[in-house]
C-alpha cells in the first residue's frame, strides 16, 4: 500500500500544490491523505479541499506558546488519519526534538537554499549579499535543528546579473516544485537509507550528484533497485 502522507502548511502552499499534482498520478508511490495547517486562514487549505484532500487546522496561536500541547494536537490529527509520512511545505513552526524523533526519517522538508548554506529565513537576499554564483533548494529529512538533516536532493540555479530577491526566489521555487515530488517519491518507495546522518538513495535518477534540471525522463521506479 502507498504510505499515507500528510502535508503541513502555514500559507499558500505552492509546494503542497506541486505534491498534490504529482500524487494525482496513479503511479506515484505516496498518497496525500491530509493537509494540515497551523493557521485557519492559510490559502493552501482551499487548494487542498478543491483537490478532494482532507484538511485539518491546529491553530498554533491558540496554544499560547505551549509547543508540547500544540504538537500533541497535531499528532492526534496525524494518528487519526493514519499518517505514515510527513512533508513540510512552508510550515512556519520550529518543531521540538520529541516531535522530530517521533517522525525520524519519515518527515521531510524543502528549503530554499543549497544547505548547509543559508539556513533560516531570507535566503535569497542573503545569497545575493554573499555574492554566490549558484543558489538553489534542498529537500532533507528533518532533524531538531533549524533546516538540519540528511540531504535527499538539491537543485541549483545560477545567480544572474540584475537579480533581486524576488527574481531569484522565483527561479528557485520552480526547481522546488520539481524536486520535492521526486524526493518524496523516493522516500515513499523505500529507496532512501540513512547511514549516520547521510542519506543514500537507490533511485536511478538520483545516481551521483543531481543535475539541474532533475533527470526525470524515465518513470519513477518503485522496485528499490
Amino acid at each position: 500500500m502507498k504510505p499515507r502522507t500528510a502535508i503541513l502548511i502555514s500559507g499558500r502552499g505552492s509546494n503542497m500544490a506541486a505534491l498534490l499534482h504529482a500524487a494525482a498520478d496513479p503511479a506515484y508511490p505516496a498518497e496525500v491523505a491530509l493537509v494540515l495547517s497551523n493557521r485557519a486562514d492559510a490559502a493552501g487549505l482551499a487548494v487542498a479541499r478543491a483537490a478532494g484532500v482532507p484538511t485539518a487546522v491546529v491553530e498554533s496561536r491558540a496554544f499560547k506558546g505551549d509547543r508540547a500541547a500544540f504538537e500533541a494536537a497535531m499528532m492526534a490529527e496525524l494518528v487519526r488519519h493514519e499518517i505514515g509520512l510527513v512533508a513540510l511545505a512552508g510550515f512556519m513552526r520550529v518543531l521540538t526534538e520529541g516531535f522530530c524523533a517521533a517522525w525520524r526519517d519519515r518527515m521531510i522538508n524543502v528549503h530554499p537554499s543549497l544547505l548547509p548554506s543559508f539556513r533560516g529565513l531570507d535566503t535569497h537576499a542573503r545569497a545575493l549579499a554573499a555574492g554566490v554564483r549558484l543558489h538553489g533548494c534542498t529537500v532533507h529529512l528533518v532533524r531538531p535543528g533549524v533546516d538540519e538533516g540528511p540531504i535527499l536532493a538539491q537543485a541549483a540555479v545560477p545567480v544572474l546579473p540584475g537579480d533581486d530577491a524576488g527574481s531569484l526566489a522565483a527561479r528557485v521555487l520552480a526547481q522546488e516544485h520539481r524536486l520535492y515530488p521526486a524526493a518524496l517519491a523516493w522516500l515513499a518507495a523505500g529507496q532512501v537509507a540513512v547511514e549516520g546522518e547521510v542519506a543514500r538513495i537507490a533511485a536511478p535518477a538520483a545516481a551521483g550528484a543531481l543535475a539541474n534540471p532533475l533527470p526525470l525522463a524515465a518513470p519513477l521506479s518503485t522496485s528499490g533497485d
